[in-house]
């Protein structure tokens, strides 16, 4: 765990009064992305900070390079592998030392560990957001979450609808509800420039549709199912897919037969470059629960396709975005084909209307009681 004395010397200064907001790792993924933004938005207004319960910063970085931006805003526990039941109690001493206005637990983890550390403290404001509730249906998934709520006495927040009522049923506890934003003053539509210098930069061809994934590569966000889908789209239309995983080399074996139609770009850091280069999105997920990069791909102007899982059904503008049943490649391909022919519809307008991140901000800080 790291010291006073150890911590970087901006994060220390700024950690009296800051909003600390607790992950359990930082690696790429949608719940870490959403922390991040959230904390630099928060930051315009409030003092934040990022704790991650496991590994360093040294190590972090080196694999998600993005994390560079935020450096003086990050903290790490350095956990290791398995239950630590002395970890609470070491980070009520850090809050101790920190002395933080509030710490803001997502999902189970941080709940469990730094939800009663922060009680134990003395924290005044605590929070807890719930960002999906698939876990729950564990009997005893659930009855840990009720237990670590009962310790830490959070409020406590779903990022969507759907999320609160399926954490209702399980717990027994109604969260409020905050809904997921984006950044949508750094997600912006492209021009004619911009798209082809995001092209060039990506080795994409202008003269050929792309559609676009970004997206962990493991069997739950469903990328087979769209290389699938590929193999029956009529055309030349190019499937990039920006991610990394333990299914890459078979998703790579998958597409070997489409020839240059599926393209693997790896992890990146720019996303905003990466939605420029695409003309549609899509998301194949098998499970969701609010995905922000569809909101993201939205607030830069591209229709999407998705399969309506989850919470992915409040992120869709109805006008513009497609959805699909999952797990059915044929269903994605039609859908597919008729996503880059056009539909109509603002999806930024959809995205400033309902997924706007600075919203989202002030609301968690106004239930923190720092609005």
């Amino acid at each position: 765990m790291s010291s006073a004395a150890t911590l970087p010397l901006a994060a220390a200064a700024a950690a009296t009064g800051a909003v600390v907001h607790v992950v359990q790792h930082l690696a790429p993924g949608g719940l870490e992305v959403m922390a991040l933004e959230l904390a630099h938005a928060q930051a315009a207004r409030h003092p934040t900070l990022v704790l991650s319960l496991e590994g360093d910063e040294a190590e972090a970085v080196a694999a998600w390079p993005r994390l560079a931006e935020h450096r003086g805003r990050l903290l790490f526990g350095a956990k290791g592998p398995g239950l630590d039941p002395l970890l609470p109690f070491r980070l009520a001493a850090l809050f101790r030392r920190l002395r933080p206005a509030a710490v803001h637990t997502h999902h189970v983890g941080p709940l469990l560990y730094a939800g009663p550390a922060a009680r134990l403290a003395g924290i005044r404001a605590r929070l807890h957001t719930e960002h999906d509730a698939w876990h729950l249906a564990d009997p005893k998934r659930a009855r840990l979450v009720r237990a670590a709520l009962a310790l830490a006495r959070p409020v406590l927040i779903a990022d969507a609808p759907h999320v609160a009522a399926a954490v209702e049923a399980a717990i027994g506890a109604r969260p409020q509800v905050v809904l997921n934003g984006v950044d949508t003053d750094r997600f912006l539509p492209a021009d004619a420039a911009a798209k082809a210098a995001a092209r060039a930069a990506l080795g994409l061809p202008l003269d050929r549709a792309v559609i676009g994934i970004a997206a962990r590569l493991e069997p739950v966000k469903g990328v087979d199912l769209a290389v699938a889908a590929m193999a029956r789209l009529p055309g030349d239309a190019i499937l990039a897919i920006a991610g990394a995983g333990g299914e890459a080399a078979a998703l790579r074996a998958q597409a070997a037969g489409l020839g240059d139609r599926v393209r693997f770009l790896g992890l990146l850091g720019d996303m905003p470059g990466f939605y420029a280069a695409l003309d549609l999105y899509c998301l194949p997920s098998r499970n969701e629960g609010l995905p922000l990069a569809l909101l993201e791909a939205q607030a830069c102007g591209l229709p999407v396709v998705a399969t309506a899982v989850g919470g992915v059904p409040a992120a869709v503008d109805p006008a513009s975005g497609t959805l699909v049943p999952a797990e059915d490649p044929a269903a994605l391909a039609a859908a597919l084909g008729a996503g880059l022919a056009g539909r109509g519809g603002d999806p930024r307008g959809f995205v400033l209307r309902q997924g706007s991140l600075a919203v989202a901000a002030r609301e968690y800080l106004a239930l923190a009681g720092l609005g």
